[in-house]
């Protein structure tokens, strides 16, 4: 059965829960009562706050109170704790073991708000009262909060998470999605089909946004020739909000209700409504909350819209409509994540006036001149609005997501800017992760023990410098500067917490490969469990499957491959994931024939495809494989980050030198496919990038992984592991990504 199912099925049974008849007797003392009665809410606050979700201490208490539910229900505190009742849960309080650590977790949670000595305190205190406005379509924060497709939302989530960290000044706007991204399973035909799941929002992690008075802020917005309303959800990012907008109103009508139902969902005009409601919606928003950003940073074109709000804001208040423009040109930053040009938002003029009909009668321009905004070039009426372009028009500055993409996006965009390529003001911020929201808790308990309990000199520096502050010690380059001392970790430990991950990730990917496979008998059970070898050389790839990304290339070497599966002394396997656009034809083909390999090849048995990948599947892929595979066709992936969740695990990179790769890969902290170039004839480009693949696979990987000492510990390969975590792991965070971002854009104009 699949875990959705399962979900649902929980939740029907949680919503009845039937008073204990010895509640009344249970709390006889005062104190004890006013105290549970104080635990009992912090948990219930603290449920409802992600700060939880880059915790281990605090995910430890939840899954105390129902293992099985929180593995059931997406990790997700908010049901667990409508899955325990009451009484149960202060039973549990009663247990002084699990008392003490919930003390623990809500005064490390007290202290982390209240915290006054940020980075952002220090550092950009006037964001504190004029933050930043980041606007995003999706948010990928966690697996319980399913509201985003891919790359480009893990990166917000990312981001918002570091905001908090830092104690900058910040507020995400985005869009509630009630029934979010789809969930994936494979038919008969081992073709990808797609089902939703409505969310109930009492069942996550999110509250609605709600007045002094305690009523629903209602706002409204001009999308056709209809006044759509919409109320938002407040997200507890740690010490920052993100709202997200939701037009699920009875005010509204059927079509407007639903325009908030998908992520992505419908065709151009469902994109456009989505866009304005983001766009315009969400600067709405802001004001009637009060909130005066100095920054409005729209991660990618979806939410281009907020410019023309701004504009219309100024002229209302008594600016001339070009003097509106360079004034909101100054309150701008945008970011663009895509390389590909069919990946930009673009809508006709006729779609333009329809979607914007009614709100362009308050607009100071006629719909020509807007429609001029977001053409490259304003007269060519052929020419469709771009949202990129409307986006680079009103941005004091704008930046690819790393060096390279920069260069692509330079050049994209030269017939813009009407300069030199070199002097396009398009600039560059490498992409990073939030290390402890993927870091997985085996391995985030291994390094804290390396920490707390090691008498050496290293360790005792570590604590001496920051104490309890765990957040602040492994977000620390020294630290991961420390890892070539074999003396803060020996190659033995290394080896063992390898082993150690590379079974959690086998035994993790038998039980879902059972759940995808809903007729199993006892017998299935036994084949299951011998799928994928602990011992062999795991190769992971997961990400979505769009075509440029050439998820099977590996096996255009297939009788290649096969050899090597089959060496029973150095044996490779394969653990392959991901989704599929629902409109990709072509990757959804991708998928059918990686599939197919793994139960109708040779390679069955080593092959396998994890269904419904999301957070929670990438974070065990990640920590559990041993190589981290990615073959993009170059130039076309912008940053990736996937990449850089292996790093602090010990997986090691393997890929083509494009996007944060080409940066980071110095030739001894990973493996590189191809060279710094590419050629321009794609069908060239694949069948060389496939014959390096195999050649650095065969001739570099496979007998660095396999040659063994006298001990059995592979010393190359783990000097590899340390060189890559410290090189990779520090540099490629979003702390220092947010830290760019504020020193380079955030507080300038």
């Amino acid at each position: 059965m699949h875990e959705v199912k399962i979900y649902r099925l929980l939740v029907a049974k949680i919503r009845r829960q039937i008073p204990n008849p010895f509640f009344s007797n249970f709390m006889t003392q005062p104190l004890k009562n006013a105290e549970l009665n104080e635990l009992v809410a912090g948990l219930h606050e603290l449920s409802r706050n992600l700060w939880w979700c880059w915790d281990q201490e605090a995910q430890d208490l939840f899954y105390h109170l129902s293992p099985r539910g929180w593995q059931s229900m997406f990790h997700n505190p908010v049901a667990v704790l409508r899955e325990v009742s009451e009484y149960e849960l202060r039973v549990h309080l009663q247990e002084a073991g699990f008392a003490d650590k919930v003390r623990s977790v809500l005064r490390d949670f007290k202290n982390y708000l209240n915290d006054q000595a940020t980075w952002g305190h220090k550092n950009a205190p006037a964001l504190l009262k004029n933050p930043v406005a980041y606007f995003s379509a999706e948010f990928g924060l966690h697996e319980s909060l399913p509201i985003s497709a891919g790359g480009l939302g893990i990166l917000a989530g990312d981001h918002c998470k570091s905001a908090s960290d830092l104690g900058l000044g910040f507020v995400g706007v985005g869009l509630f999605y009630r029934e979010g991204y789809f969930q994936q399973a494979i038919d008969s035909n081992n073709w990808q089909t797609e089902f939703y799941n409505p969310v109930n929002p009492e069942n996550i992690p999110l509250e609605p946004l709600l007045d002094a008075e305690g009523k629903r802020v209602i706002c409204s917005v001009e999308i056709g020739m209809t006044e759509v309303f919409y109320q938002a959800w407040r997200v507890n990012v740690g010490r920052r909000p993100l709202y997200l907008l939701d037009t699920n109103l009875p005010q509204n009508e059927q079509l407007y209700r639903d325009l908030t139902t998908r992520v992505y969902g419908g065709d151009s005009t469902t994109r456009i409504m989505q866009e304005i409601l983001l766009g315009i919606g969400g600067v709405r928003l802001l004001r009637k909350l009060g909130v005066a950003p100095s920054t409005f940073h729209m991660n990618e074109g979806h939410a281009a819209f907020l410019t023309l709000e701004l504009i219309r804001e100024k002229v209302a208040g008594g600016k001339n409509a070009a003097d509106a423009q360079t004034l909101t040109k100054a309150e701008c930053l945008f970011t663009t994540h895509t390389p590909v040009e069919a990946g930009h938002d673009r809508f006709t003029p006729d779609l333009m006036n329809y979607a914007l009909q009614r709100y362009l009668t308050q607009f100071p321009l006629p719909l020509n001149d807007v429609l001029g905004l977001g053409r490259v070039v304003p007269a060519n009426a052929a020419e469709t609005f771009c949202m990129t372009v409307l986006a680079l028009k009103l941005s004091r500055a704008a930046n690819g997501v790393s060096e390279l993409h920069g260069q692509v996006s330079r050049h994209m965009w030269q017939s813009l800017y009407g300069v030199p390529e070199a002097q396009v003001p398009i600039g560059h911020i490498t992409n990073g992760i939030h290390l402890l929201g993927w870091m997985k808790g085996s391995v985030r308990q291994f390094w804290r023990k390396k920490l707390t309990d090691n008498n050496n000199g290293e360790a005792k520096l570590f604590r001496e410098k920051f104490g309890a502050n765990w957040s602040a010690a492994i977000n620390d380059a020294g630290f991961w500067e420390k890892m070539t001392n074999p003396e803060f970790v020996s190659d033995e430990e290394l080896w063992a917490l390898r082993y150690k991950l590379r079974r959690e990730l086998v035994e993790f990917a038998r039980r879902r490969l059972l759940q995808q496979n809903p007729r199993v008998t006892p017998g299935d059970y036994i084949r299951f469990d011998q799928l994928l070898n602990t011992d062999a050389l795991t190769i992971g790839f997961a990400r979505r499957f769009a075509t440029y990304k050439r998820a099977p290339l590996i096996f255009q070497q297939f009788e290649n491959i096969v050899k090597l599966v089959r060496d029973a002394k150095r044996p490779i396997q394969f653990i392959f994931a991901g989704k599929a656009h629902p409109r990709d034809n072509d990757g959804k083909r991708f998928i059918q024939q990686i599939i197919h390999l793994s139960k109708h090849s040779e390679l069955a048995g080593s092959l396998v495809f994890l269904e419904n990948y999301d957070i929670h599947v990438a974070r065990q892929m990640v920590a559990g494989c041993d190589i981290w595979l990615n073959n993009p066709r170059r130039p076309l992936e912008a940053s990736g980050t996937s990449g850089m969740k292996a790093s602090c695990h010990g997986c090691l990179g393997f890929s083509i030198l494009d996007g944060w790769w080409r940066e980071g890969f110095d030739g001894t902290n990973g493996f590189g496919i191809s060279g710094d170039s590419h050629p321009d004839n794609v069908e060239e480009q694949d069948r060389v990038d496939s014959a390096n693949l195999y050649q650095t696979l065969t001739e570099q990987v496979v007998p660095m992984f396999f040659n063994r000492d006298a001990n059995g510990i592979p010393r190359e390969w783990l000097k590899r592991i340390r060189r890559s975590m410290a090189t990779l792991v520090p540099q490629f965070t979003t702390d220092r990504m947010v830290k760019e971002y504020t020193n380079k854009y955030y507080l300038t104009k």
